[in-house]
């Protein structure tokens, strides 16, 4: 198999998580939502999973509702906030984004346009960190919300966030965080938060199920944007998934448990990659500087050579992806390169790497190897 470098696209399971989750498949049925007894033990399988995600970032297992991704999670944190605000009477209307957010917020924003919002995206730096100073001119008290990503999927780049919330309080306005990539990689307390999403297969849980976090203390909750039963507080309905929560909730202590030590190696072995590539005299650019970077997140470009072109020729040999989006079937340009201020040119020359907490020194040595070999050709 190829050595897999594409962390911030899905992370591999944890075993902890695979075996957390082997009972709930065959052997223990339950719906978590029947009153009987095989019900009520997946029920209090889901809860146990519940504290473990609440333990990682720092908040009240109640405030946490589960959904299918981190998707869905963006979905009803900005449209289910903006409608609980036209049913409320709320006469603020902006809503302010980061133009880097993952395409799920900027969608999910961008739908809200013809309900009468006014969706303004705060431009970025270089290294894809939010222009504080224009963020603070873009708040005011017509805003509703403002979301920010905690890391980049990209460039892997580590936004201000306190400084995010600052500007927003300041001017009333509810605050969303996209923490897809940045809970089980940075250090994250979700109770200076009003709203963030979370993905477990970005924290080396199974696909399929994520999280929205609402604070109790939020002075809005959002309205749910799907209908049904009312599981999960009302806010997302449907049948909880017990294998894939308990999958959740064991990589989510595994995650808390390693936060620094996963951090530090996945540190480590970035830059052992990069001092590999140095010494085959590769020529390469950082797209984002060391310091401004979720550990093990590389974002590199390669003058000269087409991304898709070195994921193409690696792939039997490593597993990586490009800096580019592909939609409907044509590769358009990163709209995050191209925010950052690169060129057209400059942004399909990029590749995205991620070394995980499975990945080993014999990875990075490898693949610096096979990089470099096909640069040269």
């Amino acid at each position: 198999m190829p050595i897999y470098l594409d962390g911030h696209s899905t992370t591999p399971l944890a075993p902890e998580a695979m075996e957390a989750m082997a009972p709930w498949w065959h052997a223990q049925v339950g719906n978590p939502h029947s009153p009987h007894l095989s019900g009520m033990l997946a029920s209090q399988a889901v809860e146990t999973a519940r504290s473990e995600l609440a333990s990682l970032i720092g908040s009240d297992p109640q405030e946490l509702v589960f959904t299918s991704g981190a998707t869905e999670a963006n979905n009803i944190a900005i449209r289910g906030i903006a409608l609980a605000a036209l049913e409320g009477g709320i006469g603020r209307r902006d809503i302010v984004v980061s133009a880097i957010e993952h395409k799920s917020v900027l969608s999910s924003a961008s739908s809200l346009r013809s309900a009468g919002f006014r969706i303004i995206e705060a431009p970025v730096d270089v290294n894809g960190i939010i222009d504080i100073s224009a963020l603070e001119r873009l708040v005011g008290i017509e805003t509703l919300l403002v979301s920010v990503m905690a890391v980049n999927n990209e460039v892997g780049s580590i936004q201000p966030l306190a400084d995010v919330i600052r500007i927003a309080r300041a001017a009333g306005a509810l605050v969303h965080v996209d923490a897809a990539q940045g809970a089980g990689k940075l250090p994250l307390d979700c109770a200076e938060f009003d709203l963030a999403s979370l993905s477990s297969h970005k924290i080396y849980g199974p696909m399929g199920i994520g999280a929205l976090f609402i604070s109790s203390a939020a002075s809005l909750r959002p309205l749910p944007v799907l209908f049904g039963g009312g599981q999960e507080a009302g806010v997302r309905p449907g049948t909880v998934p017990t294998p894939l929560v308990v999958g959740f909730g064991a990589a989510a202590k595994v995650s808390r448990t390693r936060l620094v030590a996963d951090a530090a190696h996945s540190g480590r072995l970035s830059a052992l990659f990069l001092e590999e590539l140095r010494s085959r005299q590769v020529q390469f650019i950082e797209n984002v500087s060391a310091p401004s970077r979720v550990p093990g997140s590389l974002s590199l470009r390669f003058p000269g050579n087409e991304a898709m072109s070195i994921i193409v020729k690696a792939s039997d040999r490593i597993s990586i992806s490009e800096g580019s989006a592909c939609t409907s079937g044509q590769i358009t340009a990163s709209h995050v390169l191209l925010e950052m201020g690169f060129t057209h040119q400059e942004a399909t020359e990029t590749i995205r790497l991620y070394f995980s907490r499975y990945n080993r020194e014999a990875d990075a040595m490898e693949a610096a190897a096979v990089l470099s070999a096909i640069v040269a050709r």
